[in-house]
């Protein structure tokens, strides 16, 4: 299992943009990935599921990935939130 901490970091948070990018990176991947925020864990794959993590700016989610193509995944996901999700 591949485990990285990401922070969001664009100002808006996770809206229907990015929780859009990130289920469609994540659906790339033939491996099962997850965002955790508090208790509540998401499967990455969905945009509903993203969405519903009301994740703002600052906060900090876990992501995990397992599976064959795990560690490529992890680092799709990462660069979309190092990023910013390509807004300002």
């Amino acid at each position: 299992m591949t485990e990285k901490i990401l922070t969001v970091r664009n100002r808006a948070g996770i809206h229907a943009r990015p929780a859009a990018l990130i289920a469609q990176t994540a659906n790339k991947f033939a491996a099962e990935i997850t965002l955790e925020k508090d208790n509540a864990t998401v499967n990455a794959k969905s945009i509903m599921g993203v969405i519903t993590m009301a994740a703002g700016y600052n906060t900090t989610l876990t992501l995990k990935a397992e599976g064959s193509d795990e560690t490529e995944a992890a680092e799709a996901i990462f660069s979309l939130f190092e990023s910013k999700f390509e807004e300002k």
